[in-house]
Order: C-alpha cells, then structure tokens, then sequence
C-alpha cells in the first residue's frame, strides 16, 4: 500500500484526491462506488502497476480525500463526468481504460458513449449497462428498498446521522455483500437491517473498515446520497446509447443486483449487448457484490487478460 502515491488536482475549481501507481503510457482509471472510495481498488491497482501499466484511481468529488461540491445537492453525473475529463486533461492522459464498480459503471459508460476517442475500453463489475432514461425499480418493489429509502429528502441522513460514519459503511458493505436487496420494513429504517453481532464478511478487515470509516468520517455521506441515488433519472441527452467500445462485465453469482426486477434476464440473456455489442461477460460463482475486494487475484487476472487481449494486444 505504501507504494501508491497520492496527489491532488485543482480542476473544476475543486481539489481532487488522485491515487496513482505505476508509469507509462498503458493508463487504466478506476472509478469507485459507494459505500467505496479509492482504496476499494488497491489490490487492482498494485496488481497493474507491478504488469507495466499506470494505475490511477481519483476520489468523486465530495468523497474521500476530495473537496466536497459547494451545493452537494446539486451535484450530477454530469458533474463527475467533466471532473474526470478535466484530470486526465491537467495529467495530460488522452486515452484511457475506465474499470468501474457498482454505480461507477454509469460515468464510465456515459463517459464512453459521449467522448470514444478518451475511451479504449470499460470493465465494470457488478452492474452492467443500464440505457438512459428515468429509473423503473422503484416500481416494481416495495416502499422499504433502500434506493427509494436513500432517494426521500433527509430520510437517509436522519437514519445515519443516528451512527458513526465507521458503523455506517459496515452495515452498508454487509448488507451489500449479501445475495438479497436491502428492504426495510415500513416502522423500520434501513441501518435497522444490521446489528452489531453481525461478522463482517471474512474478506473486508476491521484495517480496511477502519480506512473507510475514516475518510467518511471526513467526506459525510450528502454528495453520496445525492450521486448515485438522488441523479439516477438524469438526462445526459444521449440519444444512440450503443457503446463501441470493447468491454468487459465481472458479476458475482451471489450478487444482490441479480435481484433487480429484469436485471438477471438482461444480463444473462445478452440483451445487455444491444447496447455494448463488444461486450464479454464473466460469472464469478461464490462472487458478491464486491468481487474486487473479495476475490483480488482473480478479478486482477480477468482485468489482465482483457488489457492484454482486447486493448493492448
């Protein structure tokens, strides 16, 4: 871990934390989701740099390390696809490979889909694709599901400002490692879903909750709460949402996003690839939501393999 330097970038008038290992002119950006943060991908990132390619990994704006937006609440995808943009532009990078996790996986793709020639290829892990346009979810599930629960003004911030920050992404990475949707019962809220004497999974260590804990801490949780959750039916105006770039989608068979109404059969019919038509998918059995940190070894040799194979071959 000592090996990764950190940097900051004044872009957008904001300074953004930047992780980075390794040289040259392979550049691979990863985008975090949440409850994640750049160290989310620090088994990735050595991994690559040690393979000869430069690992980069920045901070959303208002997480981590970097400087919260002045209005959290107005912030947009939009927002962190122009900070992403502006990096590479202040690093002099032209040409990357985005891997995404979780709700990484829209700026990555929106970032292909609206600037190709920054984009060589994208790998995302644990949620595919998903076409523009307002999201259906919600509809088709019950009043309790954290989504709409995160989406109510102040619902979700009375509910974690009841805890620390540290006990907050415990619960959230537990309840997010399991194979079923977080659902709330009605007199209940959705941090009520965990209790102390739950394990945390064997993969995540109290170190790694500990770092977590500490850069929330910082960054609270009001720009998490408002990307992804609070701009899912933003309009990006992409009217040809086909991504031709080569890709790569990593899913855990035990991951809760199957869960999703439509979600299993998009993904495991190839509808997916109405939209990605380049598109590789790989099923991991015992995998999670966060097959990253789960399963490292394997998920750094199927980022390898689509590097070596598909983009730099």
């Amino acid at each position: 871990m000592d090996q990764i330097q950190h940097k900051f970038v004044q872009v957008q008038g904001l300074k953004h934390h930047v992780a980075e290992i390794g040289a040259g002119p392979k550049v691979v950006v990863f985008l975090h989701g949440f409850p994640e943060i750049w160290y989310s991908w620090r088994h990735q990132m050595i991994c690559l740099a040690g393979a000869g390619f430069r690992a980069i990994a920045p901070d959303y704006r208002g997480y981590g390390l970097s400087d919260p937006p002045p209005v959290p609440e107005k912030t947009t995808f939009g927002d962190l696809i122009s900070d992403l943009l502006a990096i590479l532009d202040f690093l002099e990078i032209t040409k990357v490979v985005l891997v995404a996790k979780d709700f990484g996986a829209k700026p990555a793709y929106m970032l292909a889909l609206l600037h190709p020639d920054r984009v060589l290829g994208v790998v995302t892990m644990g949620v595919p694709f998903i076409p523009p346009g307002p999201s259906q979810y919600q509809k088709h599930l019950p009043e309790g599901f954290y989504i709409s629960r995160w989406r109510e003004p102040s619902r979700a911030e009375a509910d974690f400002g009841r805890l620390d920050a540290k006990r907050v992404v415990r619960n959230i990475y537990i309840l997010f490692s399991r194979s079923e949707i977080p659902i709330a019962a009605e007199n209940q809220e959705i941090m009520d879903l965990v209790d102390l004497s739950t394990p945390l999974p064997p993969w995540f260590t109290e170190e790694d909750l500990a770092t977590y804990g500490a850069l929330y801490e910082k960054s609270g949780f009001q720009t998490a709460l408002q990307v992804p959750y609070r701009s899912l039916d933003e309009d990006l105006n992409i009217t040809e949402p086909v991504v031709e770039a080569p890709a790569l989608l990593i899913m855990g068979d035990k991951d809760y996003v199957f869960k999703f109404p439509g979600m299993e059969d998009y993904i495991r019919s190839g509808k997916v690839k109405e939209f990605v038509p380049d598109l590789d998918i790989i099923y991991l059995p015992e995998g999670s939501h966060f097959v990253q940190e789960q399963s490292p070894d394997e998920v750094n040799q199927l980022i390898l393999t689509f590097l070596n194979t598909r983009i730099w071959s």
